[in-house]
């Protein structure tokens, strides 16, 4: 079996907002009735974290578990642990109506690193990233320009962004353009 390798070879940008390829992530979207005791359960046995409320991720060292829609969660999660997972959620779920699937090589994960990452964000997503409205511990199903992307604030000045793999050159060169052409000043400092 040949090794994982990231979709951009962890490239990254340089200046004061810095968009990187954050390397290989195992990912799998799980379907069903998230209000199900054993599909919450099965949070905090995969990674260890609690199940995300509507449009929340819960996150710990490089593990997440986010809230994608009314009955679909994302888990992030070492690559390696992938086939365990899912094995472990076949056995926890046996009987209840679900869909466990692998989406590691379908998906890439970028960062959007920097004082103004926020408007790197806002200039390329149809939504509302004031601070008082989008912030850490909150997660979006959006666009980016063309494309259909996940994010979220890791940070105060961080966002993390995942999207299809056959478009992650596409979303990386359209973060860093956005970054590139500086802040537009429409948030406060530092947010």
């Amino acid at each position: 079996m040949s090794d994982p390798i990231s979709a951009l070879s962890l490239r990254a940008t340089h200046g004061s907002v810095q968009v990187s390829d954050t390397g290989v992530h195992g990912m799998i979207t799980l379907r069903g009735d998230l209000a199900s005791s054993k599909i919450r359960s099965l949070c905090k046995d995969l990674v260890g974290l609690p199940a995300p409320a509507p449009r929340e991720v819960q996150v710990k060292g490089d593990a997440a578990v986010l809230w994608m829609s009314p009955d679909e969660l994302l888990f992030v999660l070492p690559y390696g642990s992938v086939a365990d997972s899912l094995a472990r959620i076949a056995k926890v779920l046996k009987g209840q109506h679900h869909l466990a699937v692998d989406v590691s090589d379908a998906r890439t994960m970028l960062r959007v690193d920097g004082p103004f990452a926020r408007e790197v964000i806002a200039k390329l997503a149809p939504v509302d990233l004031y601070p008082g409205a989008f912030g850490e511990g909150q997660v979006l199903r959006s666009r980016l320009g063309q494309i259909a992307a996940a994010f979220w604030m890791s940070g105060p000045q961080t966002f993390e962004v995942i999207c299809f793999r056959s478009v992650a050159e596409y979303a990386f060169d359209l973060l860093a353009a956005s970054a590139a052409a500086g802040p537009v000043g429409h948030f406060p400092r530092g947010t």
